[in-house]
């Protein structure tokens, strides 16, 4: 906790800024605001061109009442982080939120959200190493934070983005097996052995949320991060069925990660857990699937070509917080458009660090959503 005070004539002001000692960032990759804010869209339950049993989705997942049909995708999202924390994205709430970078897709926004500014350079998804450094790398170089930062991923670009070889950081992604020998540890890693990827370079979220959750309470880091990916790769393959039910199940390791924090006595009532996405999607069924900045769509995503003006609106996105230094405002109006470059010294902010000594360019801290600031007035 830091404390200054500031005097104006016979008015002081006391400003109180409440630090975390912890925090738990996750990312989903590719999940639409409109879902998450809206519930499932009729129209693509019942297209089956991207669903295999169109009753059976709408039984699971759609009620003519929004509030019921959101809660239907996200339980614990709507009963608990709305009610409890503070929400950005939803559009029709005047709660806006957009990447800043000019390529909305997935390395440009996981560096974006890392080092708090957008490169135009880093313009593909291939891997490379990231030039910039994350803020995970910068904490780790804090003798307090010293090794007790965590990366978890499932998408096995994640140790190029976050450059395991400059920052050292270990970054467990992609189909990477733990290090640890304890019997638990040693189950997963056979397990995904033995459960086979839809993908070559994805891995299940599951053994991602698992792994990480068996270091929080293994370990005891004080910066944690979890970037699952299920959701943009069901939507990528067109499978609007499996793009739900993967968003559910995300909402089901949230809730199973927050109940663990509030379980756990080194994390209970002093840690944040934030939620963002990287990028958003179109919003039609001729576009969902996809993601591009018209700009994109001449470069890297050239397969893009068709979209003149790249995929509409794939640049909105959202974030959520929880815990003792946010402010309990549920979906909160913004008061300009919040950009993905303030995440980062958000969670520094969050964490009681100079965002400024990380990086003189990073976005600024999404302030209005914090309880940075109690103020006393004596005369």
């Amino acid at each position: 906790m830091f404390k200054k005070l500031l005097c104006l004539s016979a008015l002081c002001v006391s400003f109180v800024t409440n630090a975390a000692d912890n925090v738990v960032l996750v990312t989903i990759d590719g999940l639409r605001w409109q879902e998450v804010f809206n519930g499932a869209q009729l129209s693509m339950i019942k297209n089956e061109k991207f669903v295999s049993n169109p009753s059976k989705l709408e039984r699971d997942f759609w009620h003519q009442d929004i509030a019921v049909r959101r809660e239907k995708l996200m339980p614990f999202f709507w009963q608990s982080i709305v009610t409890q924390g503070a929400v950005i994205g939803d559009r029709n709430k005047n709660s806006n939120m957009s990447v800043a970078n000019e390529w909305y897709f997935s390395y440009p926004g996981y560096s974006e959200i890392l080092t708090g500014f957008a490169d135009p350079k880093i313009d593909s998804n291939k891997k490379f190493n990231n030039p910039n450094i994350t803020f995970l790398e910068w904490l780790n170089a804090q003798k307090e934070y010293k090794n007790k930062v965590a990366s978890f991923a499932s998408w096995d670009v994640f140790p190029y983005i976050i450059n395991t070889d400059r920052s050292k950081l270990t970054v467990n992604a992609g189909f990477a097996k733990s290090s640890e020998t304890d019997n638990y540890s040693q189950l997963l890693n056979t397990l995904q052995d033995e459960i086979p990827s839809p993908w070559h370079n994805v891995r299940l979220d599951s053994f991602t949320y698992r792994f990480a959750k068996h270091n929080l309470l293994k370990n005891k880091p004080k910066m944690t991060y979890i970037a699952l990916g299920e959701t943009d790769d069901f939507a990528h393959d067109g499978h609007y069925d499996q793009y739900l039910y993967a968003a559910k199940r995300t909402d089901q390791y949230l809730a199973d990660l927050w109940q663990t924090i509030q379980s756990t006595p080194e994390y209970k009532n002093n840690t944040v857990m934030l939620i963002v996405t990287d990028h958003g999607r179109g919003a039609t069924a001729d576009d969902w699937q996809h993601h591009a900045s018209e700009q994109a769509t001449t470069g890297y995503l050239k397969s893009l070509k068709d979209f003149k003006k790249g995929i509409i609106g794939s640049e909105q996105i959202w974030l959520a917080a929880i815990g003792p230094d946010i402010t309990p405002s549920g979906i909160t109006p913004t008061p300009y458009e919040v950009k993905q470059d303030q995440v980062a010294a958000t969670v520094l902010t969050i964490l009681g660090q100079d965002a400024k000594q990380f990086s003189a360019v990073a976005g600024k801290p999404i302030n209005f959503i914090l309880k940075k600031y109690q103020q006393h007035a004596s005369l």
